[in-house]
């Protein structure tokens, strides 16, 4: 072949592949949206609460609207990254009353447009990557005390972006081969232990009862409805009662196995007996922001003999992703 034409089709193929990716981005491999929030590595949507529901369609303004997004559920505070790459736009104003809560960020690129809403972000224009740290949750509980705090995702064209947040392989319990506990509540993976809220700390050893007593166990972050699992094999036992006075999160389970002894409060077990495998479901954690509104809801884990779990935990006291 004559080295003029080789040039001349090397150029065409060139030019082609070169519209076929501008039409096709890489991201589009994907197939669907990075994980948005630290500590929700499934971007799993808020279910119902006082204030309403989460899912893309829900009634909205006594019944007269519709939600036209979805709301990811994300700790006041946490982490928030890029679904996908594209361009920043902003800020967006979703209440325009200056409220803790009324910011946000469009992107636009990938084949997608989206705009993040009760977020501050690093920035509001310029390019971002897929992943890349966005900005921060900001503190819906000071506007919404008791709800299940989130970020209200809403495609630029009104359309239903549920589909695009499930992960293409959805991970599951943490297993771990060092002897420590498996994931305990689904959207923490790191056993994330409850900092401090006005209720008090999770931390074993804080101060309860006005400085009388302390905490002889650790409070693992867990949404209310979240599935909670079993953190080692064992015999189940049960119901365990905390409160003792019929509230709705007065419930639980106890599990003792060849190592371990522990008593899992604030969830509603599939069953208070029978053996169980690290890993397997073993309930769902219960409304805690009904009783304590405002509060970081939480798993109480407790030792049977009233020692220290933290060590056992995936990452041990306040650690994150």
């Amino acid at each position: 072949m004559p080295a003029l034409s080789l040039v001349t089709l090397v150029s065409l193929v060139s030019t082609v592949f070169t519209k076929q990716l501008d039409a096709h981005p890489p991201q589009q491999q994907h197939g669907h949206w990075a994980q948005i929030c630290s500590g929700n590595p499934t971007n799993r949507i808020r279910g119902c609460d006082r204030y309403g529901c989460g899912n893309f369609g829900a009634d909205r303004h006594s019944g007269k609207g519709k939600h036209a997004g979805v709301d990811v559920i994300c700790s006041d505070g946490a982490t928030v990254y890029a679904p996908f790459s594209g361009q920043l736009s902003g800020p967006i104003r979703f209440f325009h009353n200056g409220n803790a809560i009324d910011d946000g960020v469009q992107i636009r690129g990938s084949g997608y447009c989206v705009k993040l809403v009760c977020i501050h972000p690093i920035r509001y224009h310029g390019q971002i990557r897929r992943g890349q740290r966005l900005g921060i949750m900001l503190p819906m509980q000071k506007v919404y005390p008791g709800i299940i705090s989130h970020i209200h995702v809403e495609n630029c064209d009104r359309s239903d972006p549920t589909h695009l947040l499930t992960p293409d392989v959805p991970p599951l319990p943490q297993r771990a081969q060092d002897g420590r506990w498996a994931a305990v509540c689904a959207g923490n993976p790191t056993n994330e232990i409850r900092g401090c809220d006005k209720y008090g700390c999770g931390y074993y050893g804080a101060p309860r009862r006005d400085g009388k007593g302390k905490h002889r166990a650790v409070d693992v972050i867990c949404a209310d409805g979240a599935t909670v699992y079993a953190p080692f094999s064992g015999q189940l036992s049960g119901p365990v009662k905390f409160f003792h006075n019929g509230n709705a999160i007065d419930d639980g389970v106890q599990i003792r196995g060849p190592e371990f002894c522990v008593k899992l409060l604030c969830i509603h077990p599939i069953r208070y007996s029978g053996q169980i495998s690290k890993g397997q479901v073993l309930g769902r954690m219960l409304p805690m922001q009904r009783v304590f509104p405002g509060i970081t809801s939480h798993i109480h884990i407790e030792n049977c003999d009233h020692s220290d779990p933290t060590s056992n935990l995936e990452r041990g006291k306040g650690q994150r992703e």
